[in-house]
């Protein structure tokens, strides 16, 4: 679905899965930095939305998210994972309660298959799901903005800032009243500097919670069963996860980012040496320069030196080995 702000004087869309909005509106760092600073709008329309209904949604949904949702208060922002049996990460939903309806936000394209598995576990509860997305669009305001939120608007409200689930008809409306638009790279490099994982882009077919730092803020560990809860239990009871995540300061000489799937490697080893993980996403930030997040094994050291292809890497800790 494409966005109408991508007609807006200087966009550039963006391209993969975020197609559909766009990168940047002709100055990357400006952007970057008015959304430090509290002002703009990041056009996030191309996000999929679901909202369930009915009496049962709250306790319905408890029995199938990583998160406990059961008492969760109107208006009251959360996150939540769905697993696969194994405990692996199949979606991350970014939901809010509006006294009458949960919404939420998902991975662009992911939100059909989240309603036929939501679909197939509605039993005898009295819920029901749709699928918003044609006729609702997800508008980020950083945190600090001053941008009124229209009446009868459901907003979730993070230290990030605040996600509208807005008419998309309004959008453009919208967007001028309260710009100006930022495109989707500035928030993707601030979202690196925080350390905030996305799937598709942090995960693979085999990640766990644990490896990502989702332990606590997506995962409540005191809950009731749910899809995967053996696994979740266990490494955090039994173990570690056997790769986590990491922040890295790329080499700012280099021309070039490394993009997802990157090799890391130990720099002592140079580019032959074995491979101890991938980045996830890069970007360049406006204060930090290069920047990246990566999977990495455990065993690595957190003081190692690591090479990311052909460019240094200095890593910082996520989450602990």
């Amino acid at each position: 679905m494409k966005s109408p702000l991508l007609s807006l004087p200087g966009a550039v869309a963006a391209e993969g899965r975020d197609e559909g909005v766009a990168g940047h509106y002709g100055d990357l760092f400006r952007e970057q930095r008015a959304l430090a600073d509290g002002n703009g709008l990041v056009d996030l329309s191309h996000r999929g939305v679901v909202a369930v209904t009915g009496d049962d949604r709250l306790s319905w949904l408890h029995l199938l998210l990583t998160q406990h949702v059961s008492d969760l208060a109107p208006h009251q922002a959360t996150e939540a994972l769905i697993l696969s049996a194994n405990g692996h990460i199949e979606h991350a939903m970014y939901l809010v309660d509006d006294g009458t309806t949960v919404w939420m936000h998902v991975e662009p394209g992911t939100q059909g298959d989240l309603i036929a598995y939501l679909e197939s576990m509605k039993f005898f509860y009295r819920v029901e799901v749709a699928d918003r997305t044609e006729d609702t669009a997800v508008v980020h305001l950083p945190a600090g903005s001053i941008a009124e939120v229209p009446d009868g608007v459901a907003v979730r409200e993070t230290a990030q800032g605040r996600d509208l689930f807005l008419p998309r008809a309004d959008l453009e409306t919208y967007a001028a009243a309260n710009g100006p638009a930022v495109g989707i790279l500035a928030y993707e490099a601030l979202r690196i500097e925080a350390h905030r994982p996305r799937v598709g882009f942090e995960t693979d077919h085999r990640t766990i919670p644990h490896e990502l730092g989702w332990i606590g803020t997506a995962v409540h560990l005191q809950k009731g069963c749910y899809r995967g809860q053996e696994t979740v239990a266990r490494v955090h009871n039994l173990g570690k996860p056997p790769r986590r995540l990491v922040f890295l300061h790329l080499d700012g000489s280099e021309v070039h980012l490394p993009g997802h799937g990157t090799p890391v490697r130990l720099a002592a080893d140079g580019e032959e040496g074995r491979q101890l993980g991938f980045i996830t996403t890069s970007a360049r930030h406006h204060e930090l320069g290069p920047i990246a997040l990566a999977l990495v094994k455990r065993n690595v050291a957190v003081d190692a030196e690591l090479m990311a292809g052909d460019t240094a890497a200095a890593q910082e800790t996520v989450v602990e080995p």
